[in-house]
């Protein structure tokens, strides 16, 4: 398949790519998450369609794509197989932060042409066991010691989402020196010194392989370091856009993930005759007014996310909007899981995985306490 520049416009042709994409993810996102596989094939599939660069720059051959079409693309590829749309969405992050990291070249430009021209993934290795997510703050115990012209970085990392089939990891450390500096070290997975401690073994998004990964003295050159600041300098916030982008495409995977657990109830109520019924579940009030608040839901989510697409909400709603789609996606969830019983919770039918998988929306950042917490200042300081 020859590759698909994308811009501003979505390209001819993009809607069926992605509607394929969709049907050949979902076909094996089930044994997937029985096994805890991590599906390499579908980022193959993704780079022959073109679709890993999306949000690269265009002066490098990316797509240069805009938020609702990088949106569309995550929630295709998350109705098939949501792990691999939260893999490609850290992907598309890192990309698209590019273009606001002042000239591209170097190390920067490295990574952005080698997910161009080879379909490489990056994510970042934040979480530590001790310090948790440095998003609420503290100094990590990853150490990145300056040799000569080289650091090596030594330290454990945790849910390191994607890590087997990464190319780049964006690894938060603090250096050394005298006078301690803490940022972002970029290192390639044919670095020497670091491994994968398989321990992932979660409930829901199973298929995200987010092991462990251990450094041990691992090089990686200097200028290959990023964001360096003394420890206890106050951090920068976040870009405006950057946490519209991380709110709009991480809520708009479980976004649909929620869409693909009412269209499993929807399809399950209407070919259900119980004997003493006669007649389908879906001939039945409460499972007509149960798949009608599921589309109250999934109304007010598109809406939000339309809303943020557009520019139309403040960097504090950014993280509302994450919040009450999550939220939305989790609710109509459950509710259809509560009224489906022993069908919706049997491992013969995808809505208790799809139920699993929504619920790992409320860990990644902003989680809701931060993000009740910041609209709550931001109201009373008015």
């Amino acid at each position: 398949m020859s590759a698909i520049v994308v811009t501003h416009t979505a390209p001819k042709g993009l809607d069926a790519i992605l509607a394929e994409l969709t049907t050949a993810f979902a076909a094996t996102a089930a044994e997937a998450d029985a096994t805890g596989r991590l599906p390499a094939e579908n980022f193959a599939r993704l780079h022959a369609a073109g679709l890993i660069g999306l949000t690269a720059p265009t002066e490098i051959g990316g797509g240069g794509a805009d938020l609702a079409t990088t949106l569309k693309v995550v929630r295709a590829v998350a109705r098939g197989e949501p792990a691999t749309a939260l893999i490609l969405v850290m992907t598309y992050l890192h990309l698209n932060g590019l273009t606001r990291g002042g000239p591209l070249d170097g190390p920067r430009r490295r990574v952005a042409e080698d997910s161009v021209r080879n379909g490489a993934l990056i994510n970042a290795f934040r979480v530590e066991p001790e310090l948790g997510t440095p998003a609420r703050g503290g100094v990590p115990a990853t150490i990145a010691r300056r040799d000569g012209g080289r650091w090596l970085i030594s330290g454990r990392k945790i849910f390191s989402t994607g890590v087997p089939v990464l190319s780049w990891f964006n690894v938060w450390a603090v250096t050394d020196e005298p006078t301690p500096r803490i940022g972002a070290f970029l290192v390639h997975r044919s670095a020497p010194g670091w491994r994968i401690d398989e321990t992932w073994d979660h409930t829901g998004l199973r298929a995200s392989a987010s092991h462990d990964v251990i450094f041990e003295s691992t090089p990686t050159p200097l200028d290959h370091a990023t964001g360096l600041t003394k420890v206890g300098t106050p951090s920068t916030p976040p870009e405006a856009s950057f946490l519209a982008w991380n709110a709009v495409l991480t809520a708009g995977i479980y976004d649909a993930i929620a869409q693909n657990a009412r269209d499993w109830f929807v399809h399950w109520a209407a070919n259900r005759i119980p004997a003493n019924l006669g007649a389908p579940l879906s001939s039945l009030p409460r499972y007509q007014e149960a798949v009608g608040a599921a589309d109250a839901l999934l109304l007010a989510n598109r809406a939000l996310l339309a809303s943020a697409v557009r520019g139309e909400i403040s960097p504090a709603e950014s993280s509302l909007i994450k919040y009450a789609v999550t939220e939305n996606a989790i609710k109509l969830t459950q509710d259809l899981v509560a009224l489906s019983g022993n069908p919706g919770l049997s491992r013969h039918n995808p809505l208790q995985r799809h139920l699993r998988d929504v619920l790992c929306g409320r860990v990644h950042t902003p989680q809701a306490d931060a993000a009740l917490r910041a609209a709550g200042r931001a109201a009373f300081a008015k």
